[in-house]
């Protein structure tokens, strides 16, 4: 069955149809609550928070074909409550492994891959939602914009923020000067 079938099943309370859709979609919230949340527990945490609320206002979702852009609105907004709620909590990281050829030198990847986690652990949630969703999810702004619930200038210059920002860090933790801000 097609994924809209399945969405208008499981509001109408099919959970068989809902745990298809949940079984689907777990593993690219997983990752997105990760790379914004940047601890595996909090992640897990917010992509439960978000099934639980999506089982919950799936009846009242009034397009089902938006229902993924809906799960990452939902999910996002988890991670950006699970932030709120432990700011204290100290940030761990956990990077999946590059799947590139053992052949070449991997320091240099290695070495980049670092320096853009540095400098995203140096925004705040909400900056790296943005980023997350764009570059690593591949959103296009607009839809970035109707998952976080903003409208699309504030996401833009939330991005152009954000990417000064992570320039600005880089610039630092690499030792090459400073780009104009």
């Amino acid at each position: 069955m097609d994924q809209r079938g399945l969405v208008e099943r499981a509001g109408r309370g099919d959970h068989d149809a809902f745990t298809e859709l949940a079984r689907g979609a777990v593993t690219r919230l997983d990752q997105a609550a990760r790379l914004v949340l940047r601890d595996p527990e909090l992640a897990r945490d917010a992509v439960q928070e978000a099934l639980i609320r999506a089982w919950r206002d799936l009846p009242r979702l009034r397009d089902p074909d938006r229902f993924d852009a809906w799960l990452y609105r939902l999910t996002i907004n988890a991670c950006l409550d699970q932030a709120r709620r432990r700011r204290r909590r100290p940030i761990e990281v956990e990077l999946t492994p590059l799947d590139m050829p053992a052949l070449s030198d991997m320091s240099g990847a290695l070495a980049a891959r670092d320096l853009v986690d540095a400098a995203m652990r140096r925004l705040d949630e909400g900056g790296r939602a943005i980023v997350v969703l764009h570059y690593f999810l591949g959103m296009p702004l607009t839809d970035v914009a109707v998952t976080l619930g903003i409208p699309i200038g504030t996401v833009k210059s939330r991005l152009h923020r954000a990417l000064g920002e992570m320039r600005i860090a880089i610039a630092a933790e690499s030792g090459t000067p400073s780009p104009v801000p």
